[in-house]
């Protein structure tokens, strides 16, 4: 049985035992993580969210991402501009899935 959950603003297909980088959490490594915002599980469809189905987790680590360099440059005036990002991580173990 699958699911398909959404935090950090984007929607992942999900399954037991997974593990996923979403967007930072808080939380220690070895805490659960309850997800309320399930949009589709075992064959249900919410219109947009199944009411009482929820995915349990448990974190595994933060983390860090690559690093993503924005580099944008004006030709032929000798300007340019580089900055560097890395985003903050969450690595999720996917522990159990309710349907509701």
């Amino acid at each position: 049985m699958f699911a398909v959950i959404r935090t950090g603003g984007k929607q992942y297909r999900v399954a037991k035992g997974d593990v996923l980088e979403i967007e930072r959490l808080p939380g220690d490594a070895g805490a659960s993580v309850k997800f309320g915002e399930v949009l589709m599980a075992g064959g249900k469809v919410g219109a947009p969210l199944l009411s009482g189905a929820s995915v349990t987790g448990e974190i595994v680590a933060q983390e860090r991402g690559d690093k993503v360099v924005a580099f944008k440059k004006k030709r032929r005036k000798n300007t340019h501009r580089k900055r560097g990002h890395r985003q903050l991580l969450t690595k999720v173990k996917i522990t159990g899935i309710s349907a509701g």
